[in-house]
């Protein structure tokens, strides 16, 4: 499996008052004139010693690249612009901090397929290639992204795609990588084809920036292409409302016009989205534009990434500042992913004030104490359980309700 054919001769100019809209719209083209060399950064933008520092140690190090039209959102005089900090490396990126790893959550050591990470029952990671469109500094896989530019060998996908086939546990695969959406259409259709012919498989899901640094790639043909292979998801990454552009919007209209449900995964990043008013300004923007707010992450903890990372305690705060003063809609699941492997866990504020054997003092988002009343009745078993199941193969769930239900026996 081949990528797009990226080389060609640097323009003269990136800035988009001096591209054709054409042009500039070519999502090819945005690929081939991605920015990643120290001397066009300082060309393009006035650097601070920190930046250049960064610059200087990358190669070798870890990728930087970002498309023209991503690049047109940086503030080219403000250090702190949102876009900018997520994009240009700067020298404490070179440090490991205390729990940083290179590979935080642990996925090459569940990787029984090339290519896959199976960490879940009934679900697994599947990755299609190392490219993106642009290099994230926040990046938990920057340990294997981007160093050249590949799709995953076809005969690497052959063996994830024979371990699928004979895993009936696994009922949802997500397509991941680098970034799927930088395949061209018929080598993106090719994997998905091949996971959906899979029997047992019941979702796809596909994890994406491009509809964030690259949305002229969105177009109605592959949507199309898309919409043959539901029930199909797309998880996206907007971090800041800066990034919710015109051509953004179109991007997940088009998406969300051919069926495709759309979430969001963001990234608490400090400084760029860590108040109150980012984040419910980017909350009320991608509802409107139809994605859905899903995961709000606290950084992983990898290599060179300690200077981002927004303490626990703030995430928290920030829910709870979010939690009843807007939607339920609008409000995502506060996440680690725990190191090692460890899956997600959900944090937040704590509305359980105490906990008895028939009752539960609750504080609501005003602060406000409230009492609620157990019903008498305990008894929670499914009798149609028995008739609607029947036939079916066991499986280890009620060993798994077990094992959750010892976890409240001293409540």
């Amino acid at each position: 499996m081949t990528l797009i054919d990226l080389g060609a001769t640097r323009p003269r100019s990136l800035r988009r008052a001096d591209v054709d809209d054409a042009t500039w719209n070519d999502w090819r083209w945005q690929l081939r004139n991605r920015v990643d060399d120290p001397a066009a950064f300082e060309r393009l933008l006035t650097l601070t010693a920190d930046e250049r520092a960064g610059l200087a140690a990358a190669p070798g190090l870890f990728r930087v690249g970002v498309t023209p039209y991503y690049l047109d959102l940086i503030d080219r005089e403000n250090p702190f612009c949102p876009v900018r900090m997520q994009i240009v490396p700067t020298i404490h990126e070179t440090r490991q901090a205390r729990g940083e790893l290179l590979d935080p959550l642990g996925e090459d050591a569940a990787s029984p397929a090339p290519g896959l990470t199976h960490r879940y029952p009934d679900r697994v990671l599947m990755l299609a290639l190392n490219r993106c469109a642009i290099y994230c500094r926040h990046c938990n896989r920057r340990r294997m992204v981007g160093h050249e530019d590949h799709s995953i060998a076809k005969d690497d996908l052959e063996q994830a795609l024979e371990y699928l086939r004979g895993n009936k546990r696994v009922k949802d695969v997500l397509i991941s990588g680098g970034d799927p959406l930088t395949l061209a259409d018929d080598k993106l259709e090719w994997v998905l084809s091949e996971v959906r012919k899979i029997p047992h498989i019941d979702i796809i899901r596909i994890g994406t920036r491009v509809p964030v640094c690259l949305p002229m790639r969105v177009d109605h043909d592959l949507a199309r292409m898309l919409a043959k292979y539901h029930p199909l998801y797309i998880n996206t990454h907007f971090n800041h409302p800066k990034e919710i552009t015109p051509e953004a919007r179109r991007a997940c209209g088009i998406l969300a016009d051919a069926g495709i449900p759309l979430g969001n995964q963001a990234v608490l990043l400090r400084r760029v989205n860590s108040s109150v008013r980012v984040l419910r300004r980017l909350l009320r923007e991608l509802l409107k534009m139809r994605v859905r707010p899903y995961y709000l992450f606290l950084g992983d903890p990898a290599f060179g990434t300690d200077h981002l990372r927004t303490p626990v305690g703030k995430g928290i705060e920030l829910i709870e500042a979010i939690r009843g003063h807007m939607s339920g809609m609008a409000v995502p699941h506060l996440v680690i992913d725990a190191p090692g492997g460890g899956g997600k866990i959900p944090i937040g504020p704590q509305y359980v004030m105490a906990w008895g054997a028939d009752r539960l003092v609750l504080r609501n988002f005003e602060g406000k104490l409230v009492t609620y009343h157990e019903p008498e009745q305990r008894d929670c078993s499914v009798p149609y359980d028995e008739v609607f199941f029947a036939g079916e193969p066991g499986d280890d769930v009620d060993d798994e309700a077990r094992g959750v239900a010892a976890l409240f026996e001293d409540t």
